[in-house]
């Protein structure tokens, strides 16, 4: 079986063999080029030890030498080269207390998470297949390497990789590997928010978002993201849905691009609606201000995560504003992409488009129709460069100062003003009547 091998890693590969060393392709370039995908980076492991490969490359860095790791240096790109190794006892869950070179392949790979990520490959040897990685990969099954409690009890991180794994590749989990999974996900509690927040968002970028609910069911949400649980269990008796939140929001993410901002919002969106839930004398279910309790939630969550701040700000405002149903006017578009501003507003119609789309059909041509009007009028707005900003307006600060306005507070006063007036009617975005009407807001102060 033939694979594909950049010429630099060939290169690598060919002179730790020509100096007596064994080495492979490895791990995740190896199950994509299988694939038909296109690795992300390309790994190398290898008998050689740390010092033997610094000494045979002359750019190489020292990524994690004391587990094995090199990195060797082609122009501005890195190949990571890893010796042989096993793993001593891992301590915290995640990382092992010591490690020992060996110069066995098998024993490397044998500590490996899954069988599709434990297979090797040179041009001189080919595939390496010591766990039945190719046999899983042909059954499209995520299933561990050897026993799956050890495998998860040495590192924890590795019960989300199963799911994020079976959602990139489209894959099941094998039962064995289930059930492990499912028993020892109190483990994450060790791994740190950085890596649990990568797995999570590699599992929403994926073309499988909707299989968080496996992480629902295995238990993991519980630990990880105990607020998914919550509207995993909450029902919603209304016309408008025909599933529990969790359900629905599922659904959604289904329905939005793979976009961070935009699969996050689509998360988060309706995270208050467990606490904002009220039943009328009808058995109805209402979540009236749920928006602004998502919005305090998909924050309280975010931080937790340590998301980036300017995602955080981006999917707080769009889970804040996506229940709120902007009239099709021009003036009503104007006035609420002010609110949003020009990159947000866009991506708040898909997200109620999605919303929509994953609801009953009970009303769904009149949403959808709404949705299509705006969309429409706001297109129109960005085509005719009508003013819904204070940077788009026809003065400034500067200009306001010549005519005698005070620096400071005053400013700013005066130019909301002049805003307000020109969101109602863009055709005022003139500097003369703009400058105009600035003179007659100082003189009736005075």
């Amino acid at each position: 079986m033939k694979i594909n091998v950049p010429k630099e890693v060939q290169e690598i590969i060919s002179v730790l063999q020509e100096h007596g060393h064994d080495a492979y392709a490895v791990g995740g370039c190896v199950r994509d080029s299988l694939l038909g995908r296109a690795p992300a980076d390309w790994d190398i492991t290898t008998s050689a030890k740390p010092m033997e490969v610094k000494h045979l490359f002359r750019r190489t860095v020292d990524t994690g030498i004391q587990h094995g790791t090199v990195t060797v240096m082609f122009g501005k790109e890195g190949f990571e080269v890893t010796t042989y190794r096993i793993d001593g006892e891992y301590e915290d869950g995640r990382h092992p207390k010591e490690v020992t070179f060996t110069g066995e392949v098998r024993e490397d790979l044998r500590r490996r998470d899954f069988t599709i990520n434990a297979m090797a490959y040179n041009d001189k040897e080919g595939l390496l297949d010591l766990f039945g990685g190719i046999d899983d990969l042909n059954k499209k099954v995520i299933r561990c390497v050897g026993n799956p409690e050890e495998r998860f009890t040495e590192d924890a991180l590795r019960i989300m990789r199963a799911v994020r794994f079976a959602g990139q590749l489209g894959f099941s989990i094998e039962e064995k590997t289930k059930q492990a999974a499912s028993k020892l996900a109190s483990n994450l509690e060790k791994i740190s928010a950085e890596r649990i927040e990568t797995e999570i968002r590699k599992l929403l970028l994926s073309n499988h978002p909707e299989l968080l609910r496996t992480a629902y069911e295995l238990g993991i949400t519980e630990v990880v993201l105990p607020e998914f649980d919550a509207i995993m269990q909450t029902e919603q008796n209304t016309p408008h849905h025909f599933t529990n939140v969790g359900e629905h929001t599922l659904k959604a993410l289904e329905l939005i691009p793979a976009n961070k901002v935009l699969r996050y919002t689509m998360l988060l969106h309706d995270m208050g609606k467990p606490k904002m839930k009220t039943t009328d004398e009808n058995g109805r279910d209402h979540f009236k201000g749920h928006g602004e309790e998502s919005e305090r939630i998909a924050n309280e969550v975010l931080h937790r995560l340590k998301m980036d701040n300017d995602t955080i700000k981006k999917v707080t405002k769009l889970v804040k504003w996506h229940d709120v149903r902007t009239q099709p006017t021009p003036k009503a578009v104007r006035k609420a992409m002010n609110k949003l501003g020009e990159e947000l507003y866009p991506l708040l119609l898909q997200v109620q488009y999605a919303d929509t789309m994953a609801q009953s059909t009970y009303q769904r041509e009149e949403k959808l129709e709404r949705i299509h009007k705006v969309k429409v009028i706001y297109e129109q707005i960005i085509e005719e460069k009508q003013c819904f900003s204070i940077r788009n307006l026809a003065v400034n600060g500067k200009d306001l100062i010549a005519i005698g306005v005070t620096q400071g507070k005053q400013i700013g006063e005066i130019l909301n003003i002049l805003l307000e007036d020109v969101l109602e009617e863009p055709s005022h975005n003139t500097k003369e009547y703009l400058l105009e009407l600035a003179r007659n807001k100082i003189g009736q102060e005075a």
